[in-house]
């Protein structure tokens, strides 16, 4: 009966870590996804905008730059991300993520879509 006990304790505490490696696994694709879409954001308002709209043309390829570099922002603090919460794992703790990296991505993609909005208006 305690065999038994201790036998279920042990499988719940696997369950428990390959849950929490596969939502650490879902987190880094939800990483990969917001840079993979801010890449295509990059492209479809840098370069197929531009040849869609009558007005000039060098605000939507800003903004498109912009876009193309947030989206490598985001696939390079996604992959370091990963590595940390994966070594913090595999030494049982908890890697929480930074405030003020939380803070300066909020406000570049507040900036982004407040220009976005702006050029779209002037522009369009």
């Amino acid at each position: 009966m305690a065999d038994e006990g201790a036998r279920e304790a042990h499988e719940e505490l696997v369950d428990v870590k390959r849950r929490t490696w596969l939502a650490a696994e879902r987190t880094w694709l939800a990483w990969w996804r917001t840079g993979v879409g801010a890449a295509a954001l990059s492209i479809g308002v840098g370069r197929l905008l531009p040849g869609l709209t009558g007005g000039a043309r060098w605000p939507l390829r800003a903004l498109g730059l912009c876009y193309g570099v947030l989206a490598v922002a985001v696939l390079v603090i996604g992959a370091v991300r990963q590595r940390r919460v994966a070594s913090a794992l595999q030494r049982g703790g908890f890697e929480p993520l930074s405030s003020p990296l939380v803070n300066a991505l909020t406000a570049v993609g507040v900036l982004l879509a407040i220009a976005t909005i702006a050029i779209i208006v002037a522009v369009i």
